[in-house]
């Protein structure tokens, strides 16, 4: 058992002592570990008396009735009480006269509030909800995989305006939702995972489609012909990210010096983001992807080392700050394209949940992220030792002293190109399985965040931004997860492969009529099996070829069952003819069931639909599979003509 003052202490600082694994039933945390925790947040508790200290700070600010660094509030057009409040200095410097309570027609926003004991704290005010998602249809692409006949060997943004043109106007498809294309580093090799970013506050410039750059289009013929012949191959085996990286980084430095070397980092008023950005990767060309082994005067983003660094690397920061532009210029050509097209909800895009602990945003915001520290989860049957992500946490501490500055900073670089955000491990907005350094994943524990405030300040930028909001929910979640995704009009998300009724003996396959209105609905995600590898039982195969399973016979019989469920299924629905059908009949019925659900959001996925049996990631795995480095077996071109492709979206009304 834990001394009562270890877990007061936890308890104040958001430390779990103990936690529910995925059968609901209660795990104790070991004492030394919520101690160790506590002391990543700068909190000593390894002895009696460090406790009774930290009680005692606690006790002082509690008695002197200070307000969190931080302060969230929904607008619902009445008055809210705020004890001490006395002005409030909105964005635009004016300032506000308030007596213990904000006005009612307060407006959307970031203020500083002040007191009458002299605390100057962040408001974040936030509208009730984030903006409502329309129902409508749509696909979720791993666009590096969405190769066409003018793709540099990887699906680029050329090819997505090029889908989405076709998608919306032939088959009405109102939402696409993209894997997320945030900035791997600058060097080799290219990390080809999208959910181990470099930045999540950059994007990535291996999907710039290089004919469509205006540098291009200027180009003399010579230079044109100098681009042209590093051109990829667009029908490579596998998506080969270096060597599309080697290519198309030589093109677009020929681009740049062509255009005069251009800077778009403005010396009177720098974007500190964009500046700190382009200086990790001048400094990656220098010294290496891994920034923890750079000179240790490096380490620092504001010592004077880094200063002079950039003084030196000029020309390589605006090489990559011009990056930056053209990507952005790019994104804003395909959400346009959607609204053109009539798209009722438009560009959807994916938020990882951490970044490589090596990359720009954990050197460039190593202040706010506890280092050292890896999120996971726990252990449970199907990884029994956990799961360790090697990504580095926010420190809830850090975040509310900065006034929540990161993750404002990095959703509204997202929002800038998106008309709609899904969030992966939505979970995660309330609490994270911190593993600390050096250990394994069954020795960490969850860190509980402010809920309240991120959601605030997820509610206002996509506010702002007028963008909808999907939360990736699978798997274990707390019930105030769903209620609140719920609340603030966020979506949740359904799997065919999970959607079952958990309150009925066996929990049986949940019938259409009975799956979530309020989720973005799909068969299949990018971490899961394919239609037809599920129906194959592609999954067991693969993963027992690699020595995954402990038990590869209980493995392929529930395998076996799990198909038949879905065929008497489908046949309940009358979707699927009583006489046996092959596997193209009941994927084609799979996605008439989708659609004939009420999830306010339908997705299909092109490897459902052109029965790919190989999933484009397993988990589990990192080079023993080609994971993100599959491309689809039909390209663009060969999509459009596909009957396949037909057959399906009929079901969706297109």
């Amino acid at each position: 058992m834990l001394p009562d003052d270890l877990r007061r202490l936890a308890a104040a600082h958001g430390v779990a002592t103990s936690y529910r694994n995925e059968r609901r039933e209660p795990v104790q945390v070991d004492a030394d570990v919520v101690i160790r925790v506590l002391g990543l947040l700068d909190v000593e508790a390894g002895t009696d008396s460090d406790r009774r200290a930290e009680l005692a700070k606690l006790a002082d600010r509690g008695r002197a009735g200070l307000l969190p660094p931080t302060v969230a509030v929904r607008l619902t057009g009445q008055p809210h009480a705020l004890p001490g409040a006395t002005e409030l200095v909105a964005e635009d410097g004016r300032h506000i006269e308030v007596r213990d309570e904000l006005p009612a027609d307060l407006a959307p926003g970031w203020y500083e509030l002040h007191t009458r004991d002299g605390q100057q704290v962040t408001l974040v005010a936030a509208p009730p909800t984030v903006p409502h998602t329309p129902a409508t249809w749509g696909w979720m692409l791993q666009l590096y995989a969405l190769r066409s006949t003018r793709s540099w060997g990887i699906g680029d943004l050329g090819d997505l305006r090029e889908f989405i043109d076709w998608t919306a106007t032939t088959h009405g498809a109102g939402a696409v939702l993209l894997n997320p294309l945030h900035a791997p580093g600058p060097t080799h090799p290219v990390q080809p995972s999208p959910y181990t970013p470099s930045s999540r506050r950059f994007s990535n410039p291996l999907a710039l489609r290089i004919e469509d750059l205006d540098a291009y289009r200027r180009a003399d013929p010579d230079t044109r012909a100098e681009v042209d012949a590093l051109r990829v191959a667009a029908d490579t085996e596998r998506v080969d990210h270096d060597l599309v990286w080697a290519a198309k980084r030589a093109a677009l430095e020929t681009l740049w010096r062509y255009e005069g070397r251009p800077s778009p980092l403005n010396a009177t008023a720098p974007d500190k983001g964009l500046a700190d950005w382009a200086t990790y990767c001048a400094l990656a060309e220098r010294h290496g992807g891994r920034w923890t082994q750079w000179p240790q005067a490096l380490h620092d983003v504001n010592s004077p080392a880094v200063t002079d660094a950039r003084r030196e690397l000029a020309l390589r920061l605006d090489f990559h700050a011009w990056l930056q532009q053209q990507c952005a210029a790019q994104l804003s050509a395909v959400r346009d394209t959607a609204a053109t097209a009539g798209m009722a909800l438009g560009v959807l895009h994916d938020l990882p949940v951490g970044v490589d602990a090596e990359g720009a945003d954990a050197w460039a915001l190593a202040d706010v992220l506890a280092g050292g520290v890896s999120i996971g989860a726990p252990p449970d049957n199907f990884t029994p030792r956990g799961q360790d992500w090697g990504l580095p946490p926010w420190r809830p501490d850090r975040l509310a002293a900065t006034g929540y500055t990161p993750l404002r900073d990095m959703l509204r670089a997202i929002l800038s190109h998106a008309d709609g955000l899904r969030i992966d491990h939505v979970a995660g907005l309330w609490r994270l399985w911190w593993i600390p350094p050096g250990d394994t994943p069954d020795r960490g524990t969850y860190v509980h965040y402010d809920a309240e405030v991120m959601l605030a300040v997820l509610a206002l930028e996509a506010h702002r931004a007028g963008a909808v909001v999907v939360g990736e929910d699978l798997g274990t979640v707390e019930p105030e997860v769903t209620t609140a995704l719920a609340a603030n009009e966020m979506l949740g998300s359904a799997v065919a492969w999970f959607t079952r009724d958990e309150s009925a003996p066996g929990q049986p396959l949940l019938p259409a009529a009975s799956w979530p209105s309020r989720a973005a609905a799909s068969l299949s995600t990018h971490d899961l099996p394919t239609a037809a590898g599920f129906l194959r039982g592609e999954h067991v195969r693969v993963r027992a070829e690699l020595g995954l399973l402990d038990d590869v016979a209980t493995e392929q019989a529930t395998a076996e069952r799990e198909r038949a469920e879905w065929v008497a299924l489908l046949r309940g629905e009358g979707l699927l003819a009583e006489s046996e059908p092959d596997d193209a009949a009941i994927v084609v019925a799979m996605h008439r069931f989708l659609a004939s659900t009420p999830s306010r959001l339908k997705l299909i996925s092109p490897y459902d639909v052109i029965g790919e049996i190989r999933q484009p990631n397993l988990p589990g795995t990192i080079n023993e599979y080609p994971n993100w480095r599959l491309p689809l077996a039909s390209t663009l071109e060969e999509l459009r003509e596909d009957p396949r492709v037909a057959a399906v979206t009929a079901a969706f009304g297109g």
